[in-house]
């Protein structure tokens, strides 16, 4: 067993043991052990484990990326003001600054990936699974964990629709043209296609609605539109070499993405996006608004607030000092004298040149 593999056994296993829960539970109720459909419906309930094990890293996913927005324009401030300078001291006083920010405001940019960083392990682990089932079955051995021989044979014979190997990869069927190996083909093809475009809809769907003008502007912007037309591509490449149970499991967890990302989209959409509009919209049709916590009121509970609000600010406006409006010097020298003579006491009566002539 080479490094990779021993880093790799705890998620294969983990994985093992969630796809063979499952089998239990369908064949429990009458499913064939042999039968695509069952093995299909336990890649499915892994995705559904994984994916519900993952909910709260997707929430603190959400949260950062809320708080990303929030800091961009005191962010976009640091590197304007760096702008230009090269030097060593100017680059380290830059990463300072951004590091304290991410500080102050409890985020970093790491933090948006989490949920992606945690599934790729258990992802790679189902990909050597399914990989390891045709060796294994051929071997007659069984996997790392509870996938014993007799399972992994039943795994090696489950076919989808009856025709596609759940280990085959659109290369294998290629290459060695198996029996029915056009519908395996036909089947991989339009699954891949079906992966690719759910990922796709999934990004396009935060980039075109959940996005405050603001960060419409930035670079980060322009970086997400990039990756929205080159990671499709990289699927392609990635789907070809890929199991069919792999581009199943992917398939599915994409599904789940994208009705994950349009519920959160719909009730929690970034301030000043599209999504938040349209939310404002619906919640205004039904008398209702959001008042200065995010929290949903009446609209005659928000119509106080804001008149509160209003009297608030216009309040402080009038108890605020007023600024004191710049002068010339040769004004503000008038303005002395004439202070100054509005100050000096009038001359007694009699005296001067103001007493009456005898």
């Amino acid at each position: 067993m080479d490094f990779f593999s021993i880093i790799m056994w705890p998620f294969k296993w983990f994985v093992e043991a969630i796809l063979v829960a499952w089998h239990w539970l369908f064949t429990s109720i009458g499913l064939d052990p042999s039968a695509g459909l069952t093995w299909v419906l336990a890649i499915i309930g892994l995705v559904v484990v994984v994916r519900s094990a993952l909910i709260p890293l997707f929430v603190r996913q959400i949260k950062s990326q809320r708080k990303m927005m929030e800091i961009a324009p005191e962010l976009r401030k640091v590197q304007e003001k760096y702008k230009g300078k090269k030097d060593q001291l100017s680059r380290e006083a830059m990463s300072r600054e951004t590091m304290a920010l991410y500080q102050k405001h409890g985020t970093t940019p790491v933090s948006s990936c989490l949920p992606l960083l945690v599934q790729m392990p258990i992802l790679l682990g189902m990909f050597y699974t399914l990989s390891d089932v045709k060796k294994h079955a051929e071997w007659g051995v069984g996997g790392v964990g509870l996938l014993s021989s007799e399972l992994t044979k039943q795994f090696y014979d489950a076919q989808l629709f009856g025709v596609a190997p759940l280990h085959t990869s659109l290369m294998d069927a290629i290459n060695y043209k198996p029996a029915g190996w056009e519908a395996t083909v036909t089947i991989l093809v339009i699954l891949v296609v079906l992966m690719i475009a759910s990922q796709f809809i999934t990004q396009l769907q935060i980039i075109s609605k959940n996005l405050s003008p603001e960060a419409k502007t930035g670079q980060a912007y322009q970086m997400q539109r990039i990756m929205l037309w080159i990671l499709p591509l990289g699927f392609i490449f990635s789907g070809v070499f890929f199991p069919l149970g792999v581009v199943l499991y992917w398939f599915t967890s994409n599904i789940w993405t994208m009705v994950q990302q349009f519920i959160v989209i719909r009730n929690m959409p970034t301030p000043g996006s599209e999504a938040a509009k349209a939310r404002e919209e619906r919640l205004a049709r039904k008398g209702k608004a959001l008042d200065s916590s995010g929290k949903i009121v009446p609209m005659e509970k928000y119509q106080a607030e804001q008149k509160r609000l209003y009297e608030e600010a216009q309040k402080a406006k009038a108890e605020a000092p007023k600024r004191q409006q710049p002068v010339s010097k040769q004004r503000a020298k008038k303005q002395a004298q004439k202070n100054r003579s509005s100050t000096q006491p009038p001359s007694a009566p009699g005296s001067g040149t103001d007493s009456p002539t005898s």
